[in-house]
């Protein structure tokens, strides 16, 4: 199976956020309110050993499993109710990056009883990770004023997960902040893969095709946490690695054309990326093995 991908468009300028839709509704905060703060928000970028990485946010991933007309499913989210099984620090991090990026899918889809449990999870997580900073009272107020307004409730999220990366990197606990970051990719991976076996497209096999570079960006930040469970989990990564090597992108230049009138430009340029049937099957299947185990996805009521 070969996946091909163009970039068809940009316009200028620039749209300043990527994940964000236009309109907001309700009577919580307005556009005004939050544009300086949708300005922030963009695909992930780390920075490891002075070279950048560009990871993209799993609220990226639920909009394109969205927009694949995947109905709500409270099945595909890691259990809310298990976050008192989760005693030790590794496994509140891992987990505090799945439930945001849960807390973002509930949200997409206007869950606002959900939506309550998965923001009580990840305060509770947050508070014993000692990231109380980020998720404030007046955070966590701003969060519970917005639960109805999806749009606002995205941008939100999304910064306080900065605020506790930002307050975690300032305070050399990047461990921490790395398995945080892993846990919200590995949840849309696995968001992904689930969306792919019900109602696959290709959007969604490109989108999974594309992770191998941000996977590769995963493991390096990983590098730098030297803890047994660090290291078993970026063991089972390297294993999904090495499926993603027989994954081949290959990039095609083709001159942009620009109509100076309107002010956009078309890049024509494509990229054609070669994944197999049986490599997605593989895929699909290490990440579902890794994040169940990680959620811990034993059958309980949630």
């Amino acid at each position: 199976m070969r996946v091909h991908y163009r970039n068809f468009i940009i316009t200028l300028p620039i749209l300043s956020f990527l994940f964000i839709f236009l309109s907001c509704g309700g009577k919580s905060e307005s556009q005004d309110d939050l544009q300086d703060e949708r300005d922030t928000i963009k695909t992930t970028v780390l920075n490891v050993g002075g070279e950048l990485f560009s990871i993209p946010s799993p609220a990226q991933t639920a909009i394109l499993v969205q927009k694949s007309g995947i109905t709500y499913d409270k099945s595909v989210m890691s259990i809310a109710g298990k976050v008192n099984t989760f005693n030790t620090d590794f496994m509140r991090a891992i987990n505090l990056g799945i439930y945001g990026a849960d807390l973002g899918y509930v949200s997409l889809y206007n869950q606002t009883q959900d939506a309550i449990a998965y923001l009580a999870a990840v305060k509770q997580l947050s508070d014993k990770l000692g990231l109380s900073t980020a998720f404030d009272r007046v955070t966590m107020s701003r969060l519970q004023n917005n639960l109805t307004n999806r749009d606002s409730m995205m941008v939100l999220v999304s910064l306080a997960y900065q605020a506790s990366d930002t307050y975690l990197k300032n305070n050399q606990r990047n461990d921490i902040s790395s398995l945080i970051l892993a846990g919200g990719w590995i949840e849309g991976m696995h968001f992904s893969v689930v969306a792919n076996k019900s109602n696959g497209n290709q959007q969604l096999r490109y989108r999974i095709a594309e992770q191998k570079q941000a996977l590769s960006s995963i493991l390096k930040v990983l590098s730098q946490n030297n803890s047994y469970e660090a290291k078993e989990l970026s063991s089972h990564l390297r294993e999904l690695h090495k499926i993603y090597e027989g994954v081949i992108f290959k990039y095609t230049y083709e001159e942009p054309v620009t109509d100076s009138l309107k002010k956009i430009t078309y890049i024509n340029s494509t990229t054609e990326i070669s994944l197999s049937e049986e490599q997605l099957v593989k895929i699909t299947d290490k990440i579902e093995e890794i994040r169940n185990k990680l959620a811990n996805t034993t059958k309980t009521n949630p």
